[in-house]
């Protein structure tokens, strides 16, 4: 393997630090399932680990193609991780385009897992192949197993009553317990998960297990290349708590629903389907015994207007979406502005414009969150670092919205909400309320009158006696909240809607430093999904003596009050993004800082070897 082999075990397994696997193949063919059952078992054997889904756009492309190819990494270590590898020291190839496509960023000396089966004239035509690169070579410099692991499935099932085609969908299973044997994992965690998800279909669940272990059975019988053993993988060292695997979708709803409750709300969630959002919709609808509404408009438009109307009669209105979806929402935004109406609007980011690559992760609607709306509309927006990152800050963009009547852009993205990582179960008791109080005084009441402290009107629930009020698109005036259209006035509560956002940035946290110290040659500032490379990059070189620090922003407007004096600390800012350069603008403007960009526009995330290597470029200069 590509990590530092230590010791062999009482099994006589090579203990190593670390693995990094992707399995790869037809989007039939289910890696996202084995990939996402491996992590289960991962998980549960306590190690740290890191995931990266990664699948195409097409609902169905061409079997075989490489247009088709799914993909799923892992990352797992005995020590803290955190991103899901830069290349894999195992492939899985379950056919000749999955090994087109991911054959370049296996790491040196790597191993190749191939199915063989299907590696026959026509797929390898369809791959992009002249020859088959099982034979001509092209994997000399690789450790390579080759199995019909197609054959091997039919084998496993047969006398199961099964069809042919139902028992080749197996294969992924036989695969995974190949790998289970491989690392050490333990299979009865799939094993329960099949027999409960083929509860009503038995002898589709005797199928998928018998080539469970068929494949893990494989490996304990079958004499594989005298270079390739058996691994194991030691526990990591984590603060004691309960733990599990965790996607950023998943977070993002429980911390939504923790919001929700600390301030005393029911949810109401007005969404339309869009990739990568949907499954926010999905898991919310399941929370309907905590208060939780969901409904699925028949357009974004909608989605967005039915929340807006949820806050307006008293309950937490949340939307969610990706970029397009959201330009389509953004006069609704505008709407909650001027209404001054908590709203929070979940944006997971995809790889854009337009269409784009819509399956494929991007940090390219800062913009759009801080700009990108009609007049002057200014809006807090917060940004995710990690899957369980996305739990803290769902209950952030709640007590925001509600302590300061407005609606909050939450942003999120496609990485995140599909990776996972092991998640301490934190205790929601120790999340301090903040609970909302409607306006029930009757006294000298009017739509906009406000707070001295937040400038938050007050939020009346419409039918209450004696609290009768109008609110719309239309500007309102500052002292009665009837229609006006006085030029000053408009002026006035335009100013009035900026200060109160603006104010935000002293009920936020100061910027701290996540590594290194707080002045210096070199500061690397992030936000969003790169944390983890960043991170890791910036600390192999401190490790080495270079001087340099990692800074990650999670409030994107209003920027934290002390980020412009951190950021003059240093001699040389470096801002690595996944967009063409939005963030580096932001702090030029505000600040006028002399700040670098490093972007990446490839749908997949930083490497952390190409960070470390812009790292000590910039140091060297």
């Amino acid at each position: 393997m590509a990590t530092k082999i230590k010791e062999i075990d009482e099994n006589g397994r090579q203990i190593i630090d670390s693995v990094v696997i992707r399995f790869a193949g037809d989007s039939g063919d289910g890696m996202q399932l084995t990939g996402t059952q491996f992590t289960q078992s991962t998980a549960m054997m306590g190690n740290d680990l890191a995931t990266f889904p990664d699948f195409p756009a097409e609902i169905r492309a061409p079997i075989g193609t490489t247009y088709g190819v799914s993909a799923f990494q892992i990352n797992f270590a005995s020590h803290e991780i955190k991103t899901p590898g830069d290349a894999p020291d195992v492939l899985v190839a379950m056919n000749p385009a999955a090994l087109k496509v991911h054959l370049r960023d296996v790491a040196p000396g790597g191993v190749i897992i191939v199915n063989e089966g299907a590696f026959n004239a026509r797929n390898i035509e369809k791959a992009g192949y002249k020859s088959n690169p099982l034979e001509d070579g092209t994997l000399d410099s690789l450790r390579v197993i080759s199995i019909d692991i197609s054959k091997m499935t039919l084998a496993a099932v047969e006398g199961l009553d099964v069809t042919q085609k139902e028992a080749l969908r197996a294969k992924n299973l036989w695969t995974l317990g190949l790998l289970c044997w491989m690392y050490g994992r333990d299979r009865q965690q799939t094993i329960d998960w099949l027999n409960t998800r083929f509860a009503k279909m038995p002898e589709i669940a005797k199928a998928n297990i018998a080539a469970l272990n068929a494949g893990h059975a494989y490996g304990e019988t079958v004499e594989l290349p005298s270079e390739i053993t058996t691994y194991v993988v030691p526990k990591a060292s984590k603060e004691p708590g309960l733990y599990r695997a965790v996607t950023g979708i998943e977070t993002t709803a429980w911390g939504l629903l923790v919001g929700a409750q600390k301030a005393g709300l029911d949810i109401f969630l007005g969404s339309y389907p869009i990739t990568p959002a949907s499954p926010l919709l999905h898991t919310l609808s399941n929370l309907r015994q905590y208060g939780v509404v969901t409904f699925q408009a028949e357009d974004e438009i909608s989605a967005i207007c039915s929340a807006i109307g949820a806050s307006y009669a008293g309950s937490l209105g949340l939307t969610s979406s990706s970029g397009p979806g959201i330009a389509l929402k953004t006069e609704a935004i505008g709407l909650a502005v001027v209404t001054e109406l908590p709203l929070v609007v979940v944006n997971f980011q995809r790889a854009g414009p337009s269409t784009g690559l819509p399956t494929k992760t991007e940090q390219s609607d800062l913009y759009q969150a801080v700009y990108g709306r009609n007049a002057d509309t200014p809006v807090p927006v917060i940004a995710a670092s990690t899957p369980g990152d996305c739990y803290e800050c769902a209950i952030e963009v709640v007590r925001l919205a509600t302590k300061y009547m407005t609606p909050v852009i939450f942003l999120n993205e496609g990485y995140l909400a599909n990776a996972a990582e092991p998640w301490k179960i934190p205790d929601v008791d120790n999340v301090e309320p903040f609970p909302v109080e409607f306006r029930q005084e009757t006294e000298g009441f009017h739509p906009y009158l406000r707070e001295d402290e937040t400038l938050a009107r007050p939020w009346a629930k419409p039918g209450t006696p004696g609290l009768e009020h109008r609110i719309g698109g239309i500007e309102k005036d500052y002292n009665s909240g009837n229609i006006s259209y006085d030029p000053e006035n408009h002026h006035k509560m335009t100013k009035i809607r900026a200060q109160k956002v603006l104010n935000i940035a002293n009920d936020i946290p100061l910027q701290e430093v996540s590594s290194g110290k707080e002045s210096g040659k070199l500061a690397v500032v992030g936000w969003g999904s790169t944390r983890g490379a960043i991170e890791q990059a910036t600390r192999r070189c401190i490790a080495d003596g270079l001087d340099v620090s990692h800074i990650h922003i999670r409030y994107i407007w209003p920027l934290p009050r002390n980020l412009g004096d951190l950021l003059k600390g240093f001699d040389k800012v470096l801002i690595p993004e996944m967009n063409n350069g939005q963030l580096v603008t932001l702090l030029r403007s505000e600040y006028l800082v002399d700040a670098e960009s490093l972007t990446q526009i490839s749908g997949q995330p930083f490497k952390v070897a190409d960070l470390e290597r812009e790292i000590r470029a910039r140091l060297e200069d």
